[in-house]
């Protein structure tokens, strides 16, 4: 059996469309999945429980507060750990669970899918080049699901109160013992606008510093100008792109200048994502 944890913060709208698509062609007992709606105001938890999977409530907001309920009553091993806005299909979870049987895998993650339905124009071509530039080293961290052997649980809980639990986890693992699975897939709706693409990178800004402070910094370093050049000259982007990229990477850095002496409270997030 593979346990399956999905925390989820007012998720009514896009839960439906999560559990359909994890359940879809799943066996009896096969899957094990405990959705945890956390300090919820609207039909999470009774849209969960339409699918027959255990439905834990808390009154107290967090998203690795409710991971570390979840994971709590879990079952088994592997242990899969999805958001309730991603599409991970009942295929791809057993690729997942076969990379974890590979020797010294403790962990691994699909690979990422955008949806850039609804999106606008510049933030599609932002969110294109992003995608392509941070692809080499994601690996954990963004897609949306992550999965753990039983070895590979043990190095990464009980997690602490952070904001990127994915950003944890991807940093508690050798490259060696971390992989993506090509074979598995994961569907992500990145932010529709500009505006909420640039306050979620505020909050990306915060898990990583928050990450560094706690002895663990990112292991790939920070991307660099050098990186876009060489996707325009292999024209895996086009000038377009990267223009419209330069062009909300300079806001980005000027946003982030403005609130770099603003007060962080790590344990405030009351978001799944």
């Amino acid at each position: 059996m593979t346990s399956v944890v999905i925390p989820a913060h007012n998720e009514e709208a896009v839960l439906g469309r999560c559990l359909s698509t994890l359940l879809a062609d799943a066996d009896e007992d096969e899957f094990d999945v405990v959705v945890v709606p956390n300090a919820c105001t609207d039909d999470t938890a009774a849209v969960a429980r339409q699918y027959g999977v255990r439905v834990i409530e808390t009154p107290y907001g967090g998203k690795a507060h409710a991971l570390r309920l979840g994971d709590d009553a879990c079952r088994d091993f592997p242990r899969v750990y999805l958001d309730a806005d991603i599409e991970l299909s009942t295929e791809s979870v057993r690729e997942l669970v076969a990379a974890l049987e590979r020797p010294g895998i403790l962990a691994c993650a699909p690979v990422p899918e955008l949806d850039l339905t609804g999106s606008g124009p510049i933030a599609r071509r932002v969110h294109r080049v992003h995608d392509r530039l941070i692809a080499p080293g994601r690996v954990l961290a963004g897609v949306g699901v992550y999965a753990l052997s039983k070895d590979g649980h043990a190095k990464v809980f009980p997690l602490p109160d952070i904001i990127s639990d994915d950003g944890w986890v991807h940093r508690s693992f050798t490259p060696l013992e971390r992989t993506v699975v090509p074979s598995a897939r994961s569907v992500v709706r990145p932010a529709r606008t500009i505006k909420a693409h640039l306050k979620r990178r505020i909050r990306v800004r915060q898990g990583n510093r928050q990450l560094a402070e706690m002895g663990r910094p990112a292991p790939e370093g920070r991307l660099k100008l050098s990186a876009l050049g060489s996707l325009i000259t292999r024209r895996s982007v086009s000038l377009v792109d990267a223009a419209c990229y330069l062009s909300v990477l300079v806001v980005d850095k000027f946003v982030a200048r403005r609130k770099a002496g603003a007060e962080v409270n790590w344990t405030a997030d009351t978001s799944t994502r």
